[in-house]
C-alpha cells in the first residue's frame, strides 16, 4: 500500500474533526482575543481553515515564497462568516485529499522549499511538508477549541467524547 493510501484514514479523521470545530465558530465574536498578542477568533478560525491548502501545496507546488521579490507578501486572510470559513476549508480539504490519494511514494520523497524574498528558508521532503501542515492544523484547532470554550460555545468532540455535549467521559 502506498504512503498516501496509508495516510488517508488519518487525514479523513482530522478533517472531519476540524470541520466540526469550525462549524461552531460564532461570527459575532470574530474580533475577540484572549490576549492582546493573540490572533483574533476570526483570524485563528480562518488560519485553521486555510491549512489544508498548505497540505495541498505540498503536492501541487515545488515551493512557496511568502514574500516574493517584486510582489505582495502573503496576506493574512480573515473570512467574514462561519459559512465562508467552512466552505474555504472544505474545498481545500477535498483537493488535498485527492492529491494525497494520487501521490506516489516517489512524490513524497521529492524536495519542497519554503522561501521568503527569493531566499530558501528550508527544504524538506513533500512528506515532511504534508505532515507539518496537518500537525500545524491540529495545533491551531486545539487553540480554537479553547477560544470557543472561553466564549461559551460548546466544544465538539475531536478524538472522543466532549463533556460540553453531555457525552459520557472515559
Amino acid at each position: 500500500m502506498s504512503i498516501g493510501r496509508l495516510l488517508l484514514p488519518e487525514f479523513d479523521e482530522e478533517m472531519a474533526a476540524t470541520r466540526r470545530v469550525l462549524e461552531r465558530v460564532p461570527s459575532s465574536r470574530y474580533a475577540w482575543k484572549p490576549h492582546p498578542t493573540s490572533m483574533s477568533l476570526g483570524r485563528l478560525a480562518t488560519h485553521v481553515a486555510e491549512l489544508p491548502k498548505w497540505a495541498l501545496d505540498a503536492f501541487v507546488r515545488d515551493e512557496v515564497d511568502i514574500a516574493p521579490l517584486g510582489g505582495p507578501p502573503t496576506k493574512q486572510l480573515v473570512l467574514d462568516s462561519a459559512t465562508s470559513i467552512v466552505q474555504w476549508f472544505a474545498g481545500h480539504a477535498h483537493a488535498a485529499r485527492q492529491a494525497l490519494a494520487a501521490a506516489s511514494d516517489d512524490d513524497f520523497a521529492q524536495p519542497w522549499t519554503l522561501k521568503a524574498g527569493g531566499r530558501a528558508l528550508w527544504t524538506k521532503s513533500r512528506l515532511a511538508v504534508y505532515r507539518n501542515a496537518v500537525n500545524h492544523m491540529v495545533h491551531h484547532r486545539g487553540q480554537l477549541t479553547v477560544y470557543l470554550r472561553l466564549n461559551g460555545v460548546p466544544v465538539p468532540g475531536t478524538y472522543g467524547p466532549s463533556a460540553d455535549e453531555g457525552e459520557p467521559r472515559a
